[in-house]
């Protein structure tokens, strides 16, 4: 075997005019081995495939006997080439048969090999088969020829990628790369979509393998590293990235491996192997993935994920492509498969043509959850790998009510989740029914349930729900999805129209609520340690005053002649609500003096989200004229667990004693001072939950509009002072059973409460 570079260089271009041939696909790796064997002077060259069934089954071979293609295989882990698969790295043998993995395939005839050089044919991380070499003399292959051989798999690669070998399977199990996978993750928001995979940052398919010119290639190669440095150097320069330290982090990370010599030398060597340069940077990052997926060290593993965005921007450099499919690009079923992502990300898709959402990340309560729950998008998060795992196009089906994904799912699975989409359909035609039903208990208790909402588009779910009113619109979402900062015209435009589809339905408006989690891409970004407890909501707004007057003047100006309901997030103490306070009085003050008109009726109230207003609600209650319970921060700041964080989001129970006792004193506080109270964090849109609520007494709700039938289901076949009597003395001290969520199921099920 030859160790120059002219043998791997003439060997792909010869596997270009191969691949250009108009022949079969068994004819074409016939060649393929035929060209290896010859040009890197191998008395033997096979192919194994591997099946769904996780059989490596040999393809092709020049050298072993031709009656054992199709015929001979082995499992993953078996013998050499199934270890090759197993660890996804090569293995370099002088003597074969000596090693404690290797088995014997008679039917093959290999009995006469000696030295043996296998390599894993990967895509993207994932193996799809072993290219083996091997020769009668004992030797070990030289560097060089590992690579040229791990070069050439990639060219058999994207064969398999293509879908062009499935035409020659001879088992009816197909490929492992067209296998169908069930992977399980939390369900975030619940419904069942079923559709066709749309990844949120693509990987480009790389199309063009075998260069012509390795200089030029080369050249390529070294201008889109340097506008790459140049790109993430001036982000880090200036200071105009996401508010938190982790956004931080992950730039520093990019420009770490940007600088990676180890890195570029062998993205280098492969070009000079004779591929592309966006070609090298697919095989240098697909064999680095390889490798890192089979690190336990969680560390290692989040900086592959570091790699592998750095990677793929690489490429799309090279090929002069953009960020993401353009919305017009998308399919009528799209369900949209990612890491992670932000909330205005998610809603520059559009609504109508996404089924679901599936995230490598997410936690219950981040934000991005919130808006797919609030448009009624199933989602499912924390599903390993489902980036590498899946390709765009494929068919998937997303189960948001147990978390399941199923990629490339078999007929009848997919039958049997269009059963249950149509029964799902059934359902929410019969809580449509129950939209123009009161809100009333089987003991004559009157609810007033409202909904959340953040943009324009949705308030149609008012009507179509059956909504009382918007309970909490958050205002951010507006400034979130702008380019730049909306002026006062635009919020006023905002606003008006808001108001105007409401009609007579009342709108309780949230104040800007941005900074921590809530990153708007045109401010310059402030580094916090923590930025859930920082410089965000009322605080930044009292800082910076002019953002908060300019959004009080336009919802001032909007609401002229009607009634305004306006609170402020993220208040700790008392005075805060007095400085929000003053500000809007300065604003009526200015209207009034230069002849404007005012609202009817302005009512300022707060969101009780920091556990230290638990120790000032007497206080409180006296200025202000309505609050309104957060219960995702105020739950995330009272057991002390970041929302974003999936190792903490699901440590404590919403359900738990002390929470439910700090909700009760709020409910009690209000009372006494007749103050009115709602809740619209994501408690009140879970029937049990609710439930919960409705116990405490509370009696005014507000939650995602696809919530809004259940919780009424529930509530119209509740007693609701029996549920007190049941559920209060629990929360006393002394009590034996405190398993809130427990005695909560049972009440339902002795009582017949439709949850």
């Amino acid at each position: 075997m030859r160790s120059n570079l002219a043998g791997p260089r003439l060997l792909l271009r010869r596997l270009r005019e191969v691949m250009a041939e108009p022949i079969t696909a068994q004819e074409r790796l016939d060649k393929i081995v035929v060209l290896i064997a010859a040009n890197v002077v191998a008395e033997v060259c096979s192919v194994y495939i591997l099946r769904a069934d996780g059989v490596l089954e040999l393809y092709a071979t020049e050298g072993l006997k031709r009656e054992a293609v199709h015929n001979a295989s082995l499992r993953v882990g078996q013998g050499l080439v199934g270890l090759i698969a197993a660890e996804a790295r090569p293995l370099n043998l002088p003597n074969a048969s000596a090693h404690p993995g290797f088995a014997y395939l008679p039917e093959t005839g290999e009995e006469a090999y000696n030295s043996f050089l296998g390599v894993p044919i990967l895509r993207a991380g994932r193996t799809l088969g072993v290219l083996v070499v091997q020769n009668q003399s004992h030797r070990t292959y030289l560097e060089d020829e590992v690579e040229a051989l791990q070069t050439t798999a990639m060219v058999i690669a994207e064969m398999v990628a293509a879908g062009e070998l499935e035409a020659i399977a001879q088992k009816a199990t197909g490929l492992d790369l067209s296998r169908p996978i069930s992977a399980k993750g939390a369900g975030l928001s619940e419904g069942v979509g079923l559709g066709h995979v749309v990844l949120h940052e693509p990987r480009v398919v790389v199309t063009n393998l075998i260069a012509e010119d390795s200089d030029r290639e080369k050249a390529r190669l070294e201008a889109a590293i340097n506008r790459l440095r140049l790109s993430i150097d001036d982000l880090l320069a200036s200071g105009e990235i996401a508010a938190t330290g982790e956004h931080r982090e992950v730039l520093e990370a990019y420009r770490m491996f940007a600088y990676d010599r180890g890195w570029i030398r062998k993205i280098e060597e492969a070009i000079k192997n004779g591929l592309t340069a966006e070609a090298a940077v697919e095989k240098v990052q697909s064999d680095t993935r390889a490798r890192m997926l089979r690190q336990t060290d969680p560390y290692l593993r989040e900086r592959l994920h570091d790699l592998d965005d750095l990677a793929h921007r690489l490429i799309r450099e090279l090929m002069g492509r953009e960020h993401g499919p353009g919305v017009s690009e998308l399919p009528q079923d799209a369900i949209i498969v990612g890491r992670n992502m932000g909330a205005a990300e998610l809603l520059d898709y559009g609504r109508d043509r996404i089924r679901a959402l599936v995230l490598e990340e997410g936690g219950p309560t981040g934000h991005v959850t919130i808006v797919a729950r609030a448009l009624g998008i199933p989602t499912v998060g924390q599903v390993d790998e489902i980036v590498s795992l899946a390709d765009g196009g494929d068919a998937i089906i997303v189960d948001g009510d147990t978390g399941e994904v199923h990629l490339r799912p078999a007929a009848d699975l997919e039958n049997a989740y269009a059963e249950k989409v149509r029964f799902r359909a059934r359902r929410q035609a019969q809580y449509r029914r129950l939209r123009t039903k009161p809100s009333v208990t089987k003991d004559g208790v009157e609810f007033t349930l409202q909904m959340n909402a953040g943009l324009l588009v949705d308030l149609p779910h008012l009507e179509e729900s059956g909504a009382a009113g918007v309970g909490l619109f958050r205002t951010e979402l507006q400034f979130m999805v702008a380019s730049s900062f909306p002026r006062m015209r635009e919020q006023l435009s905002q606003y008006t129209q808001i108001l105007d589809a409401a009609g007579e339905r009342p709108v309780t408006f949230r104040s800007l609520d941005i900074g921590g989690d809530k990153v708007l891409p045109y401010l310059r970004a402030i580094q916090e340690e923590n930025p859930a407890m920082g410089w965000r909501a009322l605080r930044l707004g009292l800082d910076r005053p002019g953002l908060l007057r300019t959004q009080i003047r336009a919802l001032l100006h909007a609401a002229a002649g009607r009634d305004l309901k306006l609170m402020f997030p993220m208040v700790a103490e008392v005075r805060e609500f007095l400085q929000a306070k003053a500000l809007v009085d300065k604003e009526i003050k200015h209207l009034r003096r230069h002849g404007h008109a005012i609202p009817e009726n302005i009512r300022l109230g707060l969101m009780i989200e920091v556990p230290s207003l638990l120790f000032q609600l007497e206080e409180l209650m006296e200025h202000v004229d309505f609050v309104s319970v957060g219960s995702n921060d105020l739950f995330q700041f009272f057991c002390a667990v970041d929302r974003g964080n999936t190792r903490v989001a699901d440590r404590f129970d919403p359900l738990s004693v002390g929470f439910l006792r700090a909700l009760k004193s709020i409910v009690d506080a209000a009372n006494k001072m007749h103050v009115p109270v709602t809740l619209c964090g994501e408690l009140a849109g879970r029937p049990l939950e609710a439930m919960a609520l409705v116990g405490l007494g509370f009696r005014d709700l507000s939650m995602a509009p696809a919530a809004l039938g259940p919780v009424k289901a529930m509530l119209r076949t509740l007693d609701a002072g029996r549920l007190s009597a049941r559920l209060l003395p629990r929360l006393e001290l002394g009590h034996d059973d405190r398993n809130i969520r427990d005695v909560l199921k049972r009440f339902a099920e002795e009582t017949d409460v439709a949850l």
